[in-house]
């Protein structure tokens, strides 16, 4: 796309590889397919995960989702993803104004117009990292638009929506998590056969993977989302378009 024409944007900000794909994998590669310019923020390199593939040691692990996140994405469609350097199973812990500022700066610097990322409620699994990854990215969509808030981080702007991941149904010997209300409902579909693809990319992940293909084939080819947050007053309704209402810039 040319500088000078309107173009939709999206970012999508996660904790772990993987999470690309099997939370938001549906709602990235039908965005990339409609033209839209996609772009996914990670915040660990998944050191800690259960299922270690033939690494020998937890940076070896890292390295190795690494390159599976960048698979994935290439699979999905994304435009541009990063993985920032925060540790695995301790997201909780970190700094809230500092995750939310590297995420204030990336979205000023991108300037989606439409932000996605997990509900507080944690996913299926209620991960911590999750939850966190929440806190952060919903407080970096709020004050990316406040010039009170980080002005040396670029100039302000404001992403137009921010939705949740969501989901009603619940995972079988997990912790219930308590979701939140979809407003969202996306027919993925026409590219499920993608989000399959993409989780395969994560060759380590291949004991989840077999795990979770019964529920993927059970719920995964419809995507849920709550609104969580809108630049003009509205009353929540029942959508299938992400994009409804968003003005290109």
């Amino acid at each position: 796309m040319g500088g000078h024409e309107l173009s939709l944007r999206l970012l999508c900000v996660i904790a772990h590889p993987d999470d690309e794909c099997y939370a938001f994998g549906g709602a990235l590669s039908l965005a990339a397919e409609g033209g839209v310019e996609t772009h996914v923020v990670c915040l660990t390199d998944g050191q800690a995960g259960s299922y270690r593939g033939d690494a020998g040691s937890a940076a070896e692990l890292g390295a190795m989702r690494r390159s599976e996140l960048a698979a994935s994405c290439e699979v999905l469609g994304v435009a541009h993803y990063e993985l920032l350097d925060y540790q695995d199973g301790h997201l909780e812990f970190a700094v809230l104004s500092e995750v939310a500022g590297k995420l204030v700066e990336r979205i000023r610097s991108f300037r989606p117009q439409v932000v996605l990322t997990f509900g507080a409620d944690g996913a299926a699994n209620t991960h911590a990292d999750h939850t966190a990854v929440s806190a952060a990215t919903t407080a970096a969509f709020h004050w990316a638009g406040n010039p009170k808030r980080f002005p040396a981080l670029g100039a302000v702007y404001q992403p137009q929506r921010l939705f949740y991941q969501t989901a009603t149904f619940f995972l079988p010997e997990r912790h219930r998590p308590v979701p939140a209300p979809w407003t969202l409902k996306l027919d993925v579909s026409g590219v499920f056969a993608k989000k399959i693809e993409a989780f395969r990319a994560h060759v380590s992940q291949k004991p989840l993977m077999e795990q979770a293909l019964p529920v993927f084939e059970q719920h995964g080819k419809t995507e849920l989302y709550a609104l969580a947050a809108a630049v003009e007053p509205m009353a929540a309704r029942k959508s299938e378009d992400m994009f409804e209402g968003v003005v290109a810039d």
